[in-house]
């Protein structure tokens, strides 16, 4: 599911463009397109190992996806918990996300925010992409404050990275590795993945018996389990546990379902409660 980086603005260019545009992604036979969206999860706790100090977790999800292969993909998330430990004290926790990717170009503008307890806890804003006349990858920052973050040249930004899961999966591969940067947590570390993908429930395979607006849509489409196991730098070559591992049914267009977010020492998990389709 991934999630971050924040708004972009669409003005109008030329027909000519406009066709230019439709035609690149009509030729681009294994081009995935995904639906703008937006999906509403409720967060619960999954498990609580003894000592992790997590007695009672519960929340809510809010991920929006919107744009397109040609304008640049936007998502925009908040991740409301609220966290009781073994003394009963809550402990409320917010997240908020926002980025813009262009795809062709690897460009990725982003903001992240946390809060806990109403007290901001940490913040990242910048943008990453190519630097101006050279081939490097680079992320400038501008929160928590002026960085230049060099980045390896085969990284992946988060819809980058999702698209080649769906076409990983589409062509029936079972693992797939990949440096991923997000702009998340300071904006200055990005994480090994691997990622796990399981066999295709095919179009009307699992019942869905969800009763939200825009469900009976994910009937007609094609879906896979898919695990991702998110490794600091390094740690990945050595047999050493994940910083923390996401795993979700996800389908063709995009939409995600069973999530779970493993910590080690607790999980999470949501269930999609609300999903409408900006087109609907």
């Amino acid at each position: 599911m991934n999630e971050l980086s924040l708004r972009y603005s669409v003005i109008a260019a030329s027909a000519v463009a406009a066709v230019a545009c439709h035609a690149q992604v009509s030729l681009a036979a294994n081009a995935t397109q995904f639906a703008p969206h937006r999906a509403i999860y409720e967060i619960s706790l999954a498990k609580a190992v003894a000592g992790s100090g997590v007695t009672d977790m519960s929340g809510r999800m809010v991920y929006e996806l919107g744009g397109s292969s040609c304008e640049g993909y936007t998502q925009n998330m908040r991740f409301v918990t609220r966290m009781t430990n073994q003394e009963g004290t809550d402990t409320l926790n917010d997240l908020r996300t926002s980025s813009w990717e262009e795809l062709a170009q690897h460009r990725l503008r982003f903001s992240s925010t946390q809060y806990q307890n109403d007290a901001l806890t940490e913040a990242s804003q910048g943008d990453a992409g190519h630097a101006k006349g050279a081939t490097s990858l680079t992320a400038e920052l501008v929160k928590p404050g002026k960085k230049h973050v060099a980045l390896p040249a085969d990284i992946y930004f988060p819809m980058q990275h999702a698209a080649a899961l769906i076409q990983s999966a589409k062509q029936g591969r079972t693992f797939l590795s990949a440096k991923l940067y997000d702009g998340s947590e300071k904006g200055d570390k990005y994480y090994m993945t691997t990622a796990v993908i399981g066999k295709k429930f095919a179009p009307g395979a699992v019942k869905n018996t969800a009763s939200f607006k825009d469900a009976g849509r994910l009937a007609g489409l094609s879906s896979w389990p898919i695990s991702i196991s998110y490794f600091d730098v390094g740690q990945d070559k050595q047999d050493s546990a994940p910083a923390y591992e996401l795993s979700f049914r996800y389908y063709e267009n995009g939409v995600t379902t069973d999530l779970k977010i493993d910590y080690g020492e607790f999980a999470l998990q949501g269930e999609l409660k609300d999903l409408a389709f900006h087109d609907s």
